[in-house]
């Protein structure tokens, strides 16, 4: 017993000195290694003496003066495992050293997400890189007959449908909820930003180059969907200042913003009303009241007709006091909602209306149109006429090919198509890309009947009218107002 103590302890010593040498610094490790050889040798004889490792670290513990135990109680298996399992890692201070001098890799710096500017002029894209947009708010449709709406939110084959139709890139709905987007955080910016003493054209284009910029297009591909309507107090729609204008906002005036946006021809048209004078709120309230009617009742296979009579009924409950006297609100008749195709924005040929009175028009909506719902209230007659500078043009869809006198019309005609196709435009878009001296040319396009003038819808002088818009989506399964925001 005590040749085997004594040389396997000389041998220990050894190791130990050798160990305390190499690595200073990791505690535990020396009596791991020391045990580890020290079972290594004894083991090596052909009658070791010693059966268990815990009998040789008791000896390594032991002092000198002290006689070697013939035994030592078991340790717990389990703890041996963990104790095994905890250093060994670090059993070898070679492979330590070589970690020590491994240099670490910096981790990758995480792409930054992109951030809005104030105004908003970062690009939706940065946002959406995959390409879809929020839906807007989905409203089912008003049960008309019995298990009418379950047929429609059940069926396979109207599933089918909505799948195909978000599938086909000439229908896709992502462009027109991009287009909603981009409208909503345009008037997000408007809305806190206008205020009385700011000129109409100042207005306009704040607005006109955030919808160039977040729509990333200025031109057929994206971008500006119809001038930017700024119609204050009476004149009720289809105002947008042109070069040189000097209108500036007052205090008591009542605006009404409409703003168009487009993406690949699907254009989104949405309108709301600004006023800083209190007594004017009622009147906001029955037209935003009278649109909301409008795209509650609207669906697929109702009169137009017959929604018009509803919007009717909503609007006229309304009354507005100003300056001590009571006036009804009264829809302006004369103009309408209306369906909204590929670069047309009222639809063209084929295009429907939705009245703002009850009418015996028995047309019906159809499944797959798309709307834009708008209301007008006025304290006047409600009845617009055309009054004023045009500054509202589009170009016919499908006009007749006629021979044009001028030069310039020939020209001009050039650039409209190049640059605007069917969509309306501007007289100042037309100086934007450069045209100039261009009134004659443009006046003969109109009276040839290539192009459509616009002049402002005006009620009657003195009067205030107020307008709310939005563009409804009527899908197989429900509606979507695609232009639904926060706001309204």
């Amino acid at each position: 017993m005590l040749i085997y103590a004594a040389s396997w302890t000389e041998h220990v010593n050894g190791r130990r000195r050798a160990v305390r040498d190499r690595d200073q610094s990791a505690p535990g490790l020396g009596t791991y290694v020391v045990l580890r050889y020290a079972w290594r040798y004894i083991c090596a004889d052909e009658q070791p003496r010693f059966t268990s490792p815990a009998l040789l670290l008791a000896m390594i513990q032991m002092p000198p003066s002290e006689p070697i135990p013939d035994s030592v109680p078991d340790a717990d298996p389990e703890d041996n495992d963990e104790d095994e399992l905890d250093d060994a890692p670090d059993a070898n201070p070679a492979s330590t050293d070589a970690k020590k001098k491994k240099k670490k890799k910096k981790p990758k710096k995480k792409a930054a997400k992109p951030q809005q500017s104030d105004p908003p002029r970062v690009g939706l894209s940065a946002f959406f890189p995959d390409g879809v947009y929020p839906v807007g708010e989905i409203q089912e449709y008003k049960a008309r007959l019995l298990n009418d709406n379950a047929f429609r939110t059940t069926s396979a084959e109207k599933r089918e449908l909505e799948r195909l139709a978000m599938e086909d890139p000439e229908t896709s709905y992502e462009r027109i909820r991009k287009g909603a987007e981009v409208h909503r955080l345009v008037r997000q910016n408007v809305r806190k930003t206008i205020r009385p003493g700011m000129s109409l054209t100042e207005i306009a284009e704040n607005i006109e180059a955030g919808v160039r910029a977040l729509a990333e297009g200025d031109g057929l591909d994206a971008g500006v969907g119809f001038p930017t309507g700024l119609n204050i107090n009476e004149i009720a729609a289809h105002f947008s200042p042109n070069a040189g204008d000097k209108t500036v906002l007052k205090m008591g005036d009542i605006l009404k913003v409409d703003i168009g946006v487009h993406v690949k021809g699907r254009i989104l048209d949405s309108a709301f009303t600004m006023s800083w004078a209190p007594e004017y709120q009622q009147l906001l309230d029955a037209v935003q009241a009278a649109t909301n009617t409008g795209i509650r009742e609207a669906g697929i296979d109702v009169r137009l007709g017959e929604l018009g009579g509803l919007i009717e009924e909503t609007m006229t409950s309304y009354e507005v006091e100003i300056g001590g006297k009571v006036f009804p609100v009264k829809p302006i008749s004369t103009l309408c909602g209306h369906t909204i195709t590929p670069y047309n924005i009222h639809g063209g040929a084929t295009g429907k209306s939705i009245p703002s009175v009850k009418t015996n028009d028995q047309t019906k909506m159809e499944e797959g149109e798309y709307y834009a719902v708008e209301t007008f209230g006025s304290t006047g007659r409600g009845r617009v006429i055309e009054q004023g500078d045009c500054s509202h043009y589009a170009k016919i869809y499908n006009a007749p090919k006629v021979p044009l006198r001028l030069t310039s019309a020939k020209t001009l005609l050039k650039t409209i198509d190049k640059h605007f196709g069917t969509l309306p435009f501007a007289r100042r878009y037309l100086d934007r890309v450069g045209e100039s001296k261009y009134l004659l040319a443009l006046n003969h396009l109109v009276a040839q009947g290539v192009v459509a003038d616009y002049p402002p819808l005006v009620d009657q002088i003195g009067s205030m009218t107020a307008q709310f818009e939005h563009t409804i989506l009527l899908r197989p399964t429900c509606k979507e107002v695609v232009s639904r925001g926060d706001d309204f």
